[in-house]
């Protein structure tokens, strides 16, 4: 079996620029009701994942950040807490499984670190629970 057996493309995924702003992000968030979101830059390139947390403590820990000036904030400066792994689209299984263990989605990248879409940890547990009774 091949990751692109589980790939939920890119045109099926919520994302974001690194140059939107926090509250864009957050309106993002709040909209599919995600956790976290995959970060890409001005040429596509995968550059990280933006979660609530990061949000949160951006909020806390800036005096002077309110809820009424996050548009001035754009995402690149918005300290990550977690990286989120990407993997290959060529990558073997087992690496991405790995990173599924710790994270709710991988990105998946092409060779040159274009992002291609993400792999739900969900839609593998499913897979397997549906193999393993069957």
């Amino acid at each position: 079996m091949q990751i692109s057996s589980f790939l939920l493309p890119k045109d099926k995924v919520s994302f974001i620029t690194a140059l939107v702003s926090m509250r864009e992000a957050m309106e993002e968030l709040e909209l599919y009701h995600y956790t976290a979101i995959p970060v890409i830059d001005s040429e596509g390139k995968y550059v990280g994942t933006l979660s609530e947390g990061d949000l949160l403590w951006k909020l806390k820990n800036t005096p002077g950040l309110d809820f009424d000036n996050m548009e001035q904030v754009p995402v690149n400066e918005i300290k990550k807490r977690i990286y989120n792994e990407c993997v290959s689209i060529n990558a073997h299984m087992e690496d991405m499984l790995v990173l599924a263990a710790d994270q709710n989605f991988v990105p998946v990248v092409d060779d040159n670190r274009v992002f291609l879409g993400i792999i739900r940890r969900k839609d593998i547990i499913e897979y397997y629970t549906r193999n393993i009774t069957d």
